[in-house]
């Protein structure tokens, strides 16, 4: 475990799987890194329409870093929470993913509540958040992609945008991170516009939303038509997901890829998922057969709670099937 306290002081760097100590230096991974998803690590809380709820560990980040290494990438993740809860990142460890921990007085606790049987339609509250990740908190991490995996506007600000944007990382967000707005009273999340919509749109490389999110920066639900609006405003890549399938955008032609899921029992986490599935793939396909892949891949995981768990094969039978 790398564990950031500030930037100084006794830390844990990962080399090569293994571990040294650096005494009073500035952390600096030795490794690159093809992805590195940033944010919270959290506990969801999930009540199903006419289901039992259950809370398991969460987090766009487990959910996309868990699709990355289990099809062979090489990733780290960034999370935000508290010490004491540091055994919920244990999935990610034993998949090979090295993960930096930035101190939180308290781990992010989420609630998802679907009261009908529209797997969309869903009832958010963050009762506890783990606050804003400062830029001065972040390590030097070599990658060749960096992605601000949020789920609500209490991660990310233009702050850390822009400073992680001139330290020349190729940078992806899910803008989830700044559409669902937390109220500070009753923590209920709810859609609001994001006023530097453009300015966070040029400084990004590519970019994930979901159909209800597109639909509040855009003004459409047309999924084609939201991309086009939001590839106006300077990002030249987006992903966009609904309950039928996922379209991406890729500098000015339009694909689309239907989901084939038997189920939604693991719904939470479809955008996620789809869109680590795409940005693994793309590093070393094009757009249309990632899309593909991301397609299967995050069918493969709605048919089951949690992250994706299934392996790079699954994900190629079930191309060979459906796709």
């Amino acid at each position: 475990m790398q564990v950031l306290n500030m930037r100084f002081a006794y830390q844990k760097v990962a080399i090569e799987s293994k571990e040294i100590l650096i005494e009073g230096k500035e952390i600096l991974s030795m490794s690159l890194y093809d992805i590195t998803f940033v944010g919270h690590m959290c506990y969801d809380e999930i009540t199903p329409f006419q289901g039992e709820t259950k809370v398991s560990p969460g987090s766009a980040v487990l959910c996309g870093a868990m699709v990355a290494a289990r099809i062979g990438k090489k990733v780290a993740a960034v999370v935000k929470m508290s010490p004491q809860d540091e055994a919920i990142n244990t999935p990610m460890k034993e998949n090979g993913i090295d993960v930096y921990l930035i101190p939180s007085k308290e781990t992010t606790y989420s609630k998802v509540i679907h009261p009908v049987a529209d797997v969309d339609v869903r009832r958010l509250i963050l009762e506890k958040s783990a606050g804003i990740i400062k830029f001065d908190e972040m390590p030097e991490i070599k990658t060749r992609f960096m992605h601000l995996a949020g789920i609500s506007d209490t991660e990310f600000d233009m702050d850390l945008i822009l400073k992680l944007k001139k330290r020349g990382y190729n940078l992806s967000a899910d803008m989830q991170s700044f559409v669902r707005q937390v109220n500070p009273v009753t923590k209920e999340i709810t859609f609001g516009d994001v006023p530097a919509k453009r300015e966070i749109a040029r400084l990004l490389d590519k970019v994930k939303m979901d159909i209800v999110e597109a639909k509040v920066l855009t003004g459409t639900d047309d999924l084609e038509k939201a991309a086009i609006i939001f590839e106006s405003w300077g990002c030249t890549e987006i992903v966009i997901t609904q309950a039928e399938g996922v379209l991406a955008r890729v500098n000015g032609k339009s694909y689309y890829e239907k989901f084939s899921n038997s189920s939604n029992i693991g719904r939470t986490g479809r955008g996620d998922t789809t869109f680590a599935a795409y940005l693994s793939r793309r590093m070393d396909h094009d757009p249309e057969s990632s899309l593909k892949f991301a397609a299967a891949l995050a069918s493969i995981k709605m048919e089951s709670p949690g992250p994706f768990s299934g392996t790079l094969e699954d994900v190629l039978q079930r191309m060979k099937e459906r796709y």
